[in-house]
């Protein structure tokens, strides 16, 4: 290894950079500095962005970052940059629109090569060490830009700034080509629901072929819509998209929690990273399906998965941290610090690597040593595992493809394979808190304790929200992550503030904790006064956040909702919860700008189509007053975005015990029965 001391990382928070402090790579966090020392060198600079839990990046990491000789390569002739895409989503924003426009596909870890202005000149994702399947090696790479930025520097220099004037140019928000497309109403959702028949696999559920994402949004719009129109086929492709997820490889079995996705169209092997902020949607998923259906396996799954969180997940400060990898490293012998080690502690000799899915498979051999022959063989069965295998190497994923007629028997043998797994190498962990997937977690476990009666869940979306409130709230502003109970330097981006904002009037409604509703409305004020573009919509970034090479504004659902989505849920939300005219007209408009998209690509609008259909349909503002035998039942009902208190300005004024509803500043009677309830918020199942 070159030299004995950590890199200019070695003093971030993010897990991401931490796993690259030891680099022989002199790598640089993003900053003016970095691109200052470019500029004083006369090279051009390495921008690597990737995330703790890609595993891809592991392999570019242990094949090139940690390679001697390519290190001496980059850090003669490059300034090399860093960047965890989680805590930076805006410079991954931008470089990403670059990489997509020039190689036709994105992905992580991305790979982009940019003048000491910032500009991109060349870019890539995953580069292998040697060259294979018609790629150049990294090393090859690295000569024939270093090379070009030698011999034809101003012709570098000008493609440069021509790809940044060429970004610029193009406007990311689809422009609608009519009124009605520019407006969110009843007909333009009935058509994004019409392209979602389109696109929907038949035969597997889901959207799409393969790879297959676990479409949370897109079926959060599908529920919302079923409640308006009593369209069985609607809830039929939820109920059908939930079960093959829950049943698949993609689910945890033994426990519990979601895969990133499944490599194939048939749910069967995941991409073994568990992220928060998927399993924090799914969770509303299932407790949304539940609510609707009563059914037995949608309830199963959100336990099991608010359960996963809290166990898995939460940090010792009360937040919710982002992921768990997709590799575990197998046991390699450690000296400590004595002669021959790395700097990493390792033995000298080979280095043993991460291996993807290490925790999680099993042979039918693997499933006798654990249990015994018969309930190994039994095991076999229930969870399909073969011989042949559906994994690597004749290891199979576990799927349980109906709940077996022997619970006990079952609750035993998944026992068992738990505790042998616990013996196993474990993935690590991805501690930074993120804060909007942890507002993601606040609404998702606040919800679900007020309706599966689990106290204990709301407790712990509360203490996540203490923390977002006394750690990442800064001079009234959102900071993006911290770890340790220590806040980075990273300014929140949109979706920070509407997903806490969300989180936030979730707990309210549960709690009637009206610090929760104010503290929302403060950081809604911010998104009102900072982020706001002048078409009515949003930006992604601050206005006095850094400036980047284009601010970025993506409309777009990816893994999460679009910032712009996000923030108009919760000012919509609000609006209904305050009675803000104000709050209601920008989320009205905000929805407006993303409309064309939800018209044209609904499965990349989804939770912006979920938050028109509260539009349409109210929201509807439901007070309960006096009346606690009835507010369970409230809670119950499907009405589309629905607001549901017991304290807070809703319930002002209204002396009489009963539960008041009303609807875009229209008030029913006042309901004093089951019946009235029921048939006022959409309550479908029976209680």
């Amino acid at each position: 290894m070159l030299g004995s001391m950590a890199n200019r990382l070695a003093g971030e928070t993010s897990p991401y950079l931490l796993q690259h402090a030891d680099n022989p790579v002199d790598w640089w966090p993003w900053g003016p500095a970095a691109f200052a020392e470019a500029a004083r060198r006369g090279v051009p600079v390495l921008l690597s962005v990737g995330y703790a839990a890609c595993h891809w990046c592991h392999v570019m990491a242990h094949e090139s970052f940690e390679d001697d000789p390519t290190a001496s390569f980059l850090n003669e002739r490059f300034v090399s940059i860093k960047v965890d895409r989680e805590e930076r989503p805006d410079v991954d924003s931008v470089y990403m629109e670059v990489t997509q426009a020039m190689t036709g596909q994105g992905g992580w870890p991305m790979t982009v090569f940019l003048t000491p202005t910032g500009a991109p000149f060349y870019a890539g994702t995953y580069f292998p060490k040697d060259p294979r399947h018609g790629m150049g090696s990294f090393r090859q790479v690295l000569a024939a830009v270093f090379d070009a930025w030698t011999n034809r520097r101003s012709e570098v220099e000008e493609s440069g700034v021509d790809i940044v004037r060429r970004l610029s140019a193009v406007n990311p928000v689809p422009v609608a080509s009519s009124a009605a497309e520019a407006t969110i109403t009843r007909e333009l959702l009935d058509r994004a629901v019409e392209g979602l028949r389109g696109s929907y696999d038949q035969v597997d559920a889901g959207f799409g072929r393969a790879p297959k994402f676990p479409p949370a949004m897109v079926l959060e719009l599908l529920l919302r819509h079923w409640a308006r129109t009593d369209d069985e086929a609607v809830l039929a492709m939820v109920e059908a998209t939930c079960a093959r997820m829950a049943r698949g490889g993609m689910y945890d079995q033994l426990g519990g929690g979601f895969a990133r996705y499944s490599v194939d169209a048939t749910w069967t092997v995941p991409h073994f990273e568990k992220m928060l902020y998927d399993n924090a949607q799914l969770l509303r998923v299932y407790l949304h399906l539940w609510r609707a259906t009563g059914s037995p396996l949608a309830e199963r799954i959100a336990r099991e998965t608010a359960t996963f969180l809290l166990t898995d997940l939460r940090s010792a400060e009360g937040g919710f941290t982002s992921a768990l990898d997709a590799d575990a490293r197998p046991p390699e012998p450690v000296d400590g610090a004595g002669p021959g080690a790395d700097r990493a502690g390792h033995a000298s000799g080979p280095r043993v690597y991460p291996v993807e899915g290490a925790s999680y498979v099993w042979t039918p051999a693997q499933l006798v040593e654990a249990l015994g022959p018969e309930d190994g063989g039994w095991a076999a069965d229930v969870f399909g595992v073969t011989t042949a295998g559906t994994f690597e190497e004749g290891a199979s994923v576990l799927q349980l493809a109906v709940d077996p007629a022997d619970p006990e028997r079952y609750a035993r043998v998944r026992s068992g394979l738990g505790a042998a797994r616990a013996k196993r190498p474990q993935p690590a962990r991805d501690d930074k808190v993120v804060a909007a997937w942890n507002g993601l977690a606040i609404a998702a476990l606040a919800e679900a304790g007020a309706l599966l009666d689990e106290p204990a869940w709301v407790d712990a979306a509360r203490g996540a929200a203490t923390l977002l409130s006394e750690v990442h709230l800064i001079d009234g502003r959102l900071r993006r992550a911290s770890r340790d109970g220590r806040v980075g330097i990273h300014a929140g981006v949109l979706e920070d503030y509407g997903d806490v904002a969300e989180g936030f009037l979730a707990l309210h409604q549960v709690t009637g904790e009206e610090e929760w509703l104010t503290r929302s409305g403060e950081l809604l004020g911010v998104v009102l006064t900072h982020f706001r573009s002048g078409d009515g919509g949003f930006f992604d970034t601050a206005d006095d956040a850094e400036a980047l090479v284009r601010r970025p504004r993506d409309p777009t659902d990816g893994a999460t909702p679009s910032g712009a989505s996000a923030a108009a849920g919760a000012l919509l939300t609000y609006s209904a919860l305050t009675g803000s005219f104000e709050h209601r007209d920008a989320a009205e408009s905000a929805l407006g700008v993303v409309a064309p998209l939800l018209a044209r690509g609904p499965r990349f609008a989804g939770w912006a189509g979920a938050v028109g259909e509260a539009l349409v349909a109210g929201p509807a503002e439901v007070a309960v007053v006096g009346r606690p035998d009835l507010e369970r039942l409230a809670r119950l009902g499907t009405a589309p975005g629905a607001v549901v208190v017991t304290a807070g300005p809703l319930t002002r004024d209204r002396p009489e015990p009963a539960v008041y509803v009303c609807r875009g500043f229209v008030c029913e009677r006042p309901a004093t029965t089951a019946q009235e309830v029921r048939a006022q918020l959409g309550v479908r199942r029976p209680e």
